[in-house]
């Protein structure tokens, strides 16, 4: 599954600074850089209210209109706002069809191991190259009926037509495991702790 292409609007930046950033975000505007291909970063506006829907899947590919001239952009970067999670600013790298770029997707994990085991997760993303215009969302892998012992590898990913996995193929992904038992003690040892501590254990009264 790739990322469908989203076409913002967006107006030319002219005042800089931390002062016109929080006017911009007052105004419902996303202060944004593109660059890439050498040519010299431009700096944009962009509506906020669709930008925020258009950046909430990773890598997201945009088309940015600025005043009629289109721009096929890649999301590089977001910066949101430590409390509220808003998006504060935009890094945008600009792309062109049939370009190869390197993106993290994230891992999908379909199945279940078998019973009595657990799957501890290493990698939930992994770097991968593909066409800047085809972008894969994620990478998926099966572990269904996996036993205790068994390793997933980066070999075992189903990559999607034209995406390529830029890490060793035998790096671990996950590692199928026994789940991990907590030794909480039994009462008399809770009972043998508090008497250390100079606690008094809670005496059993009978019924009367």
């Amino acid at each position: 599954m790739t990322h469908d292409k989203v076409t913002l609007p967006a107006e030319v930046r002219t005042d800089f600074g931390k002062g016109a950033a929080r006017t911009a975000r007052r105004e419902f505007k996303i202060p944004a850089v593109i660059y890439g291909h050498g040519a010299e970063p431009m700096h944009i506006l962009l509506p906020a209210q669709e930008t925020t829907l258009a950046v909430r899947v990773s890598n997201a590919l945009l088309t940015i209109d600025i005043e009629g001239e289109t721009h096929l952009a890649l999301v590089k970067d977001i910066q949101r706002h430590a409390l509220r999670q808003t998006v504060d600013h935009i890094d945008l790298l600009t792309v062109k069809k049939g370009e190869k770029v390197t993106v993290d997707v994230s891992v999908h994990i379909e199945g279940e191991v078998a019973p009595g085991a657990v799957l501890e997760v290493d990698h939930y993303t992994v770097s991968v190259e593909a066409d800047a215009t085809n972008l894969p969302e994620q990478v998926t892998v099966n572990v269904d009926g996996r036993e205790v012992g068994n390793h997933v590898l980066a070999s075992d990913l189903v990559l999607p037509k034209g995406t390529a996995l830029l890490i060793e193929a035998d790096t671990v992904i996950a590692t199928v495991d026994e789940p991990k038992v907590q030794d909480l003690g039994s009462d008399e040892d809770s009972a043998e702790t508090a008497t250390a501590e100079g606690e008094k254990p809670a005496e059993a009264t009978s019924a009367e």
